[in-house]
C-alpha cells in the first residue's frame, strides 16, 4: 500500500501511462507536434481501462494534457484574452457533463483535419492582422477552445495567423510564447474545476489533472519522439499533413461513436 492505495494498482497506471507516453512521443516525433491533439485520445483510453467513470474521464485527459505540455515572448494581443478563454473552459469543464468538451475537441479537430488534407497557402482571409476587436476575439476563441481540447493552443493559433498572411516560421514562433500563459492557467483552471469530484479520480490526482500522468507521461513521450522524428525523414511534409490529418479524422469518429452510446 502507497498512502491507502494499493501497489498493484500505482503500478497498473505507472505502465500503462509509461506506454501511453511512448506512443504519443513516437507520433509527435512523426508529425513534427505535440500537445493535446496526441495527448488527449491516447490518455482517453488509458483512462477507460483503468475505469474512470465517464462523466469525468474526458476532463481527466483536457487536464492532465495541458499539464503535461506546458510549453516552452508571450503576445501582447493574445496573451490576456486567452487566458480569459482557458478560465471559461475551466469554468464549462467543472459544470458541463465530459460529453460537452469531447463534442468540443471532435469539432475543433475536425476543422484542423479538413485545413491539414485540403488547406492551400492560397487560402488567406487578409494580408495582415486584423483590429483590435478582432484581435481580442481571436484571443478568446484561442485560449476557450485550447482549454476544451487540452492542448497548448498552436495548432489553432496556427491556423490563424497563416490565413491572415503571416509566414508559417513567424506563427510558429508566436503559438509557443501563447502556450505558455495558456498552458499555466489552463492546468491551474483544471486542477480547481476537478477537485469537487476528487473521489471519482484514480490514485494521485489532483483535480482534473493526473500526478503520474504528468510526472511521467511527458520524459518518456520526450524520449522517444525522435524515434518518430527518424520515421518523418522518410516523409513529405504533404504526406505527413495527410497522414495527421486522417489520424485526427480517426479521433473524431472514435469521440462521436462514443457520445452516441
Amino acid at each position: 500500500m502507497v498512502l491507502g492505495v494499493p501497489l498493484s494498482e500505482l503500478l497498473l497506471l505507472a505502465a500503462l501511462i509509461i506506454v501511453a507516453g511512448f506512443i504519443t512521443g513516437v507520433l509527435a516525433g512523426l508529425f513534427g507536434i505535440g500537445g493535446g491533439a496526441l495527448i488527449v485520445p491516447v490518455l482517453y483510453e488509458v483512462f477507460r481501462v483503468l475505469g474512470v467513470p465517464d462523466e469525468v474521464r474526458f476532463q481527466l485527459c483536457v487536464g492532465t494534457s495541458i499539464a503535461i505540455i506546458v510549453p516552452t515572448n508571450v503576445v501582447r494581443a493574445w496573451a490576456v484574452p486567452a487566458v480569459i478563454g482557458v478560465a471559461a473552459g475551466s469554468i464549462i469543464a467543472a459544470f458541463a457533463p465530459g460529453g460537452v468538451l469531447k463534442l468540443a475537441f471532435v469539432l475543433i479537430a475536425s476543422v484542423i483535419a479538413f485545413k491539414l488534407l485540403f488547406g492551400r497557402d492560397s487560402w488567406q482571409l487578409a494580408d495582415d492582422l486584423p483590429g483590435r476587436a478582432s484581435m481580442i476575439a481571436y484571443g478568446v476563441f484561442v485560449g476557450l477552445a485550447s482549454s476544451l481540447m487540452g492542448i497548448s493552443g498552436g495548432s489553432i493559433s496556427n491556423m490563424i495567423l497563416t490565413l491572415y498572411g503571416k509566414p508559417i516560421h513567424k506563427a510558429v514562433a508566436t503559438s509557443a510564447g501563447l502556450g505558455v500563459p495558456i498552458t499555466i492557467a489552463g492546468t491551474i483552471g483544471y486542477i480547481l474545476a476537478g477537485l469537487p469530484q476528487q473521489s471519482l479520480m484514480p490514485p494521485f490526482s489532483l483535480g482534473f489533472v493526473s500526478l503520474i500522468g504528468f510526472a511521467l507521461m511527458a520524459p518518456v513521450s520526450s524520449l522517444t519522439a525522435p524515434y518518430g522524428a527518424r520515421l518523418a525523414h522518410g516523409l513529405s511534409k504533404r504526406r505527413l499533413e495527410i497522414a495527421f490529418g486522417c489520424f485526427l479524422l480517426a479521433v473524431c469518429i472514435r469521440f462521436t461513436f462514443s457520445l452516441i452510446e
